[in-house]
């Protein structure tokens, strides 16, 4: 559930959004191709011939990402600058993502004047949620959200009024749809002086998942 739980979406570094990548190469001018549903880099500045071979190949319909260690002698080099370039756009993009994603099912954006950015942690900010149910007597809930250097996103919510709850996961849902990472949830225990109040989620045969 998004209430009372810490989640994380977990970026796996051989997946990468084409748009993005497409955008890094283009920073680093290295050369690529895109034909038969793949995304082929030919070349990446490297030292030595690759013979016509690809430096690195991106599977339009996985989004995964081979590379060539065969024919590219310095191979985990280019990867490491390949990942930092790409890893500062995912980061803007797992944001910018998140704030469109959860404006769209109602929440408003609210910055975090405490946070201060290092290496590790570039983003942190919250979404709010406002209840529609008149009976409600804490109508604005909040998740926390903070997001790592490469693009992984930490959430972190205390009490989400019901339908702040559904609209919550349904931001979730398509957030993973558009970050290509799935959510893994931390739930914590519900207070007493809420278990009156929290109220197992409306599933469809959609939406059902081990979520409440």
């Amino acid at each position: 559930m998004s209430r009372f739980e810490s989640s994380k979406f977990v970026r796996n570094p051989n997946v990468m959004n084409t748009e993005l990548l497409k955008s890094a190469c283009e920073n680093l001018g290295w050369s690529y191709t895109i034909n038969n549903n793949e995304f082929i880099v030919t070349d990446v500045k490297q030292s030595n011939q690759l013979f016509g071979e690809y430096a690195l190949k991106l599977d339009l319909k996985t989004n995964t990402v081979n590379y060539n260690t065969y024919y590219l002698s310095n191979a985990s080099d280019k990867v490491q600058v390949l990942q930092e370039q790409f890893y500062k756009l995912n980061a803007e993009y797992a944001r910018n993502s998140l704030i469109t994603t959860f404006k769209q099912k109602g929440f408003t954006y609210k910055s975090n004047d405490k946070f201060v950015a290092t290496t590790e942690e570039v983003y942190c900010f919250f979404m709010i949620g406002r209840s529609k149910d008149k009976n409600e007597d804490e109508p604005i809930g909040q998740i926390k959200f903070l997001i790592l250097k490469d693009g992984t996103i930490v959430t972190d919510s205390d009490y989400l009024p019901n339908d702040v709850n559904e609209n919550a996961h349904a931001a979730m849902d398509n957030l993973e749809l558009a970050l290509g990472n799935k959510r893994i949830m931390t739930k914590r225990e519900i207070p007493q002086k809420y278990a009156h109040k929290v109220k197992p989620r409306n599933l469809t045969s959609q939406n059902i998942s081990n979520h409440e």
